[in-house]
């Protein structure tokens, strides 16, 4: 009886080691839910053809043509290792093109894009816009915390009108707060109590060019009507004559303000006041001021000892070169000029590049004149900038500086020509060139 399911007859054994009549390999026949998966593609080398040994008896007749039939299967994978390593070649520098590097795109590592440098510059400025505004920012808010707006102008009666432009009434004044007894020393200022105005001036900042007017501190002057800085009590006019800095000996700021509009007729619109010891911080901080002496002169009071010619002068030297008058013929008004020489000076080399950029300098400058400025309530650092700027044209080409016009001298005191005054305030209301010329 044949039990064989498809009625072949003899040994079974026949079957296995000699191959099979069909053109089907008969593993293929008997496994036909085996499913052969294809090789992984390698991009750069073609699929290798498996080299197989001579097909003999005993051995699978399957491979000899790659594949089932005649037609060889492309996708088909042996695992049989001809020798050939797969990535060596297909790259004129000697590097696979099957592996991570290729042969024909520079050696760049696939996956890795090139940087994107117009990205990077976009991402670096912005960044560097956004760390400027933040120390911007924080630098303007630590400056006006420093600011000593102590000054009250509305305190100040019977106001004359605004003109146009903007008027600074400028104060040096001999206060030694905050100095030590061995600052007082080497200054020469004394240990006197209190304070007294050392210097007055006018700085009106305008279209045509900024004026500086000083006001000598001998100047004789009229003592209006006031209300008291401290006690808000009226104070009658008396017609009383007095030297200009005493003014502010006898009431302070407010009242200076009050005395210089009532005798010129011109606008205030900011105070600024700095004592001995800030006048010298400021100029130690920035290296000192370089200034063309044209003839020496000594004076014991002040401590001024100079040569002529050009120099370099410390805090020490220069707040003797500002406050000697003893030394020269004009006394008061020549010390007045040698003060606005070296104001313009001051500002001209402290507005520059070199400090401005450099925190190193530009943070003690301001520290040392902000810890020491008294300014009035309404003063905002950009208009104490637009003061600093103008006392810095003044030596510029449109720059005017000068004296207030003087006519003679009564008891000792400096008598102002009123004409001439009066023209003066009317150029400045006007904001037109100063053509008034000052002692």
């Amino acid at each position: 009886m044949n039990d064989w399911p498809d009625r072949r007859t003899g040994d079974r054994s026949e079957r296995y080691g000699r191959g099979s009549a069909s053109p089907q390999p008969e593993s293929a026949r008997a496994m036909p839910h085996i499913q052969r998966r294809p090789a992984p593609q390698r991009p750069s080398v073609p699929p290798q053809r498996p080299q197989v040994p001579p097909q003999s008896q005993g051995h699978d007749d399957r491979y000899q043509d790659g594949g089932y039939g005649n037609s060889p299967d492309p996708g088909y994978d042996s695992g049989y290792n001809t020798g050939q390593v797969y990535g060596s070649g297909g790259g004129s520098d000697g590097r696979g093109g099957g592996g991570r590097r290729g042969g024909g795109d520079g050696g760049h590592v696939q996956g890795r894009p090139a940087p994107d440098w117009g990205r990077r510059i976009k991402l670096g400025a912005v960044t560097l816009v956004v760390v400027v505004l933040a120390v911007s920012i924080s630098t303007y808010f630590w400056a006006d915390s420093k600011l000593k707006r102590e000054v009250d102008l509305a305190k100040v009666i019977e106001r004359p009108e605004s003109g146009d432009g903007t008027n600074y009434l400028i104060v040096g004044s001999d206060s030694r707060e905050g100095m030590s007894a061995e600052e007082k020393k080497r200054l020469r200022t004394g240990s006197a109590e209190g304070k007294r105005t050392d210097s007055m001036m006018i700085l009106h900042d305008g279209s045509n060019g900024p004026t500086l007017i000083s006001l000598p501190r001998d100047s004789n002057v009229e003592i209006p009507s006031f209300k008291g800085s401290e006690s808000g009590k009226m104070f009658p006019a008396a017609g009383r004559q007095v030297k200009l800095n005493a003014a502010y000996a006898e009431d302070g700021p407010e009242l200076l303000v009050r005395t210089v509009e009532f005798n010129t007729g011109l606008h205030i619109d900011h105070y600024v006041e700095i004592g001995f010891g800030g006048f010298a911080k400021i100029v130690d901080a920035i290296g000192g001021v370089e200034l063309d002496i044209p003839k020496a002169f000594k004076d014991k009071k002040s401590g001024a000892d100079f040569q002529a010619g050009k120099q370099t002068l410390n805090g020490e030297q220069s707040l003797a070169f500002v406050r000697t008058r003893y030394a020269f013929a004009g006394s008061d008004l020549d010390r007045t000029k040698n003060q606005q020489k070296f104001l313009a000076a001051l500002a001209s080399q402290t507005a520059t590049p070199s400090t401005i950029i450099n925190p190193f300098k530009l943070y003690p400058t301001m520290g040392a004149g902000l810890d020491t400025l008294i300014v009035d309530k309404d003063m905002s650092l950009w208009a104490l900038g637009n003061m600093f700027f103008a006392m810095k044209g003044v030596t510029g080409g449109d720059g005017t500086s000068m004296n207030m016009p003087i006519s003679g001298s009564v008891n000792g005191n400096l008598v102002w020509d009123k004409a001439k005054v009066k023209q003066l305030v009317e150029q400045l209301n006007n904001d037109e060139k100063v053509t008034v010329k000052g002692n």
